[in-house]
């Protein structure tokens, strides 16, 4: 359903235990954590969503968009839902859209499991957005998507998915966010920067780290550790930057085993 937020959003999952909103990457929709609804939802309640922008939610019109404009989406949502808590489950963009909202409103998040997230961009994923917006001039939303899979996945699972990829490609064109709603959502990506803010971060923290990740350093979660003073590292050796997507059960384990960890 769609509410005054603007945002599309859908209920999935057990009526009780801890609420988690799943907050999906840069291309926005919520339908990117399906692999994990039927698994987590079995001891948690499951809000999927799509970013303001994607998917089925309002246009994004913001100027100057900023993650902070990430995480106040994601607290407009649990006003709208009726959510005083809940742990926000982010992938990449929504990570940073958690740790964004850990410091507007620390008292609305009981927890965060950051996936391949970070505190400050790196060098290399600065590239890797450069050379991902300059296709996306270049051969527009089917360039940009047919190249997607070179920074998400492992090299190795993308050859021996190819032809599923391949008939996905249609129907993400279809969907796909707009050429300048990306762009204000690459730059909110790009201008995050709290890591000297991170000490003001007193939420229990699930890290998840892929370390072939090729679009954001593996390092960027370790820096993540070392300053947040409730984290929890989770390295996954294989997976790349959609590792969640890779090893769904073994995602779906951790979260589950650091979810026991919290205060009912």
């Amino acid at each position: 359903m769609t509410g005054p937020s603007g945002l599309f959003w859908e209920a999935h999952g057990a009526t009780e235990g801890h609420a988690l909103i799943l907050s999906a990457g840069l291309g926005g929709h919520g339908a990117y954590w399906k692999p994990h609804v039927e698994a987590l939802g079995r001891k948690a309640r499951i809000i999927l969503y799509d970013h303001r922008g994607t998917g089925h939610s309002a246009p994004e019109t913001r100027e100057g968009l900023t993650a902070d404009g990430l995480g106040e989406d994601i607290e407009r949502l649990m006003d709208e839902i009726g959510l005083d808590r809940a742990v926000v489950i982010g992938h990449a963009a929504g990570a940073i859209a958690a740790l964004a909202l850990a410091l507007r409103a620390p008292g609305r998040v009981s927890g965060i499991v950051s996936v391949n997230g970070w505190a400050r961009t790196d060098p290399h994923f600065r590239r890797c957005i450069a050379m991902r917006m300059a296709v996306l001039e270049a051969g527009g939303a089917q360039a940009y998507l047919r190249a997607q899979p070179v920074f998400l996945f492992p090299p190795n699972w993308i050859s021996s998915h190819d032809a599923e990829l391949e008939a996905q490609l249609p129907r993400q064109v279809a969907e796909f966010q707009g050429e300048e709603t990306l762009r204000r959502r690459a730059h909110a990506l790009l201008n995050f920067d709290i890591l000297d803010r991170l000490g003001e971060i007193a939420t229990p923290t699930l890290l998840v780290v892929a370390d072939d990740d090729m679009l954001v350093p593996p390092a960027c979660s370790d820096v993540l550790a070392q300053g947040l003073s409730h984290a929890t590292l989770a390295r996954m050796p294989t997976g790349g930057h959609a590792c969640n997507i890779i090893h769904p059960d073994a995602f779906n384990q951790a979260v589950l085993d650091w979810l026991a960890t919290l205060p009912a």
